[in-house]
């Protein structure tokens, strides 16, 4: 077995996508949020749980996610298009080539070049993609007949420009930002976190984004968070960034990593592509996240762990920088953790057998006999109900059904945990009061001082 949970991502893509008119009307408070939509046409979807993937214990499907259309109601189509054949797409891309037919076959989201003398077009799959045409493709895709506010100006991109429409309606609606000189750096690269910033407040999530900004106590300790750490969460929770299988995982990203194509295709065509399932409770777990009054202690932990928040999934992974050596389970390719390795970056301190919560560690010629999630649930002969659960502790599941652990996380509280698993490809803070957490569920380990 793995060090805890090592599965590769399901096949979930949808291999027919009909219309979707679904919309989400504004929240009417950031502490009561809750979804409203009016169903329009159901998407088509293949949904398969992919048994030979591996273990199933990196926790819950992706949470479903309804979408909403532009403001003048568009409804995004799949029919009625030509068939578009791309030049410069190659087996490595083949993880990807679906949402690119999607976003810039099907629909011309992402149709940013030239076609060929004979008719294919090219992609460029692996350029990495700027600023302006990120704003091209989500302006296409979600405000597609919206004209530009003419008081919006920026000092390197003048009105008279092709770009100036989709950047000027892009920074109108905060899907993308200025700088803070008031330019608009159309050529500057995107990175992870301007993308899902983009995506999760195209879709209308700003205020769950700006909620989760203000995580805080009961008492009203907050926590010190970027101003990207609700759009980079939520856009975890939605599944918007492609997480690569094991034994591929440089290829993963970061939030600050920059994006090549593939990788904002992937994201724009997750973004327009979901089942039209409910949303409601995705929306209110995270309008208001209040954990519980916490000591010294666990607010280090909670302080230290949200700063991971957007970091990939990566087997073996147990370090938040690029790969030290040696490392327990061998080196890895890029920063980031899988379930196991992530509760273990939270609490463990040195190679003895005291846990310990002040980072940061010390790092050199460690042994860990509690590496994994299996061995972390053996080590314990008390186990915890979950009605009994503390902040620190570690919540163990079978995600399978075979009576093992396979999947371990940390509680923070109020029905919270820290977690890192595959489905949403990384680090993020996880609702665990319903659903696929409390059902598979087996017990918890108290490792902290009480």
């Amino acid at each position: 077995m793995g060090p805890g949970v090592w599965f590769r991502r399901r096949s979930r893509a949808p291999r027919a996508v009909v219309a979707v008119g679904l919309s989400i009307v504004s929240l009417a408070s950031a502490a009561s949020a809750q979804a409203t939509v009016s169903r329009g046409e159901m998407v088509t979807t293949t949904h398969r749980w992919d048994p030979s993937a591996g273990e199933a214990g990196s926790g819950a499907p992706a949470l479903p996610v309804v979408y909403p259309t532009s403001s003048a109601g568009r409804t995004l189509s799949a029919t009625a298009v030509p068939q578009i054949r791309f030049s410069d797409l190659t087996a490595s891309d083949n993880w990807a080539k679906e949402g690119i037919r999607y976003v810039a076959g099907t629909n011309d989201w992402m149709r940013d070049f030239t076609a060929n003398s004979d008719g294919t077009y090219p992609f460029r799959p692996q350029a990495i993609e700027t600023r302006k045409y990120l704003a091209r493709s989500v302006v296409r895709a979600f405000a597609p007949d919206e004209a530009p506010d003419p008081s919006i100006v920026f000092p390197d991109l003048d009105a008279s420009s092709g770009w100036y429409r989709y950047a000027a309606i892009a920074v109108e609606h905060g899907w993308i930002a200025k700088k803070p000189d008031g330019s608009f750096a159309p050529d500057d690269p995107v990175t992870m976190i301007m993308l899902h910033r983009a995506l999760v407040l195209a879709l209308g999530l700003k205020r769950v984004a700006v909620a989760l900004n203000h995580i805080h106590t009961r008492s009203g300790v907050t926590f010190r968070v970027p101003m990207s750490f609700g759009t980079t969460l939520l856009g975890m929770r939605l599944d918007l960034r492609y997480n690569a299988p094991t034994g591929a995982e440089a290829m993963d990203v970061g939030p600050s990593d920059v994006m090549p194509r593939t990788q904002v295709a992937y994201s724009l065509w997750r973004a327009t592509t979901q089942p039209s399932w409910s949303v409601g409770d995705l929306l209110s777990q995270y309008a208001n996240v209040e954990l519980p009054n916490l000591g010294p202690r666990m607010l280090s932990i909670v302080q230290w762990g949200v700063r991971y928040v957007g970091y990939p999934y990566v087997w073996g992974g147990e370090w938040g920088l690029s790969s030290p050596e040696p490392t327990a389970l061998g080196g890895q390719p890029r920063s980031g953790f899988d379930c196991s390795g992530f509760a273990w970056w939270l609490l463990r301190a040195d190679d003895n057998s005291i846990w310990e919560v002040a980072p940061p560690r010390p790092y050199a010629g460690w042994e860990l006999a509690q590496r994994t999630s299996a061995d972390m649930a053996a080590m314990t002969s008390k186990r915890i109900a979950f009605r009994d659960l503390r902040p620190g502790d570690l919540m163990f599941y079978d995600g399978d059904g075979d009576g093992t652990v396979d999947h371990v996380d940390t509680y923070i509280g109020n029905g919270y945990s820290l977690d890192s698993s595959s489905t949403p490809g990384g680090v993020t803070i996880m609702w665990v009061g319903d659903g696929w957490y409390r059902q598979h569920f087996m017990f918890g380990r108290r490792v902290l001082p009480s």
